[in-house]
């Protein structure tokens, strides 16, 4: 494994990338690997009935979950990737083709319909099919991808880009089980 912190051990971890690429799954499976907590973003920021908080009490919110210790947070919500990155120590961006997300997504919202994501989503939220959700999806690569990337590129810690879901299932095979100390 690279080195990632002073003591060469992630403790910080960021997974971002668009809506449908494996975020959650990634952050499930490293979080088995490592030891380290996994914080699903989607959790802290909706409320229940798809409600979205203020800008200040997201804001509020993100300053307290970064500041915990250790982690692996998933998720985008780019008014607060800033945030992410200044506490993460390591960096891993899903930067999956838009077929395979919008697939991945489709499939979530129909077969998971009426149910939750355990973990991943707040009481009240839902499994539903989102018309401006999946518009988001089909158009992230060319609207926010951008974004995400100069973010990246200014990241000082360890970046991990992967463009095909094998490289991830390569990576995340590479990584020796047991938890992080």
């Amino acid at each position: 494994m690279e080195s990632l912190g002073t003591d060469g051990e992630m403790k910080r971890v960021v997974i971002a990338g668009c809506p449908g690429a494996g975020k959650s799954r990634a952050a499930r499976t490293l979080s088995d690997l490592t030891g380290l907590p996994v914080i699903h973003l989607d959790s802290h920021y909706w409320q229940p009935g798809w409600q979205r908080p203020s800008p200040e009490v997201w804001r509020a919110t993100m300053k307290e979950l970064i500041a915990r210790p250790r982690w692996i947070m998933d998720g985008n919500y780019g008014s607060t990737l800033d945030l992410r990155l200044k506490a993460a120590d390591t960096l891993i961006y899903l930067d999956f083709k838009t077929f395979l997300c919008a697939t991945r997504v489709l499939k979530r919202s129909v077969l998971g319909r009426g149910g939750t994501r355990s973990g991943e989503l707040p009481d009240g939220c839902l499994e539903r099919f989102d018309w401006p959700f999946f518009k988001f999806v089909l158009n992230y690569r060319r609207t926010r991808r951008e974004r995400d990337l100069e973010s990246i590129r200014v990241f000082s810690g360890v970046s991990h880009v992967f463009i095909r879901p094998r490289q991830l299932k390569r990576f995340l095979g590479s990584l020796e089980s047991g938890p992080v100390s």
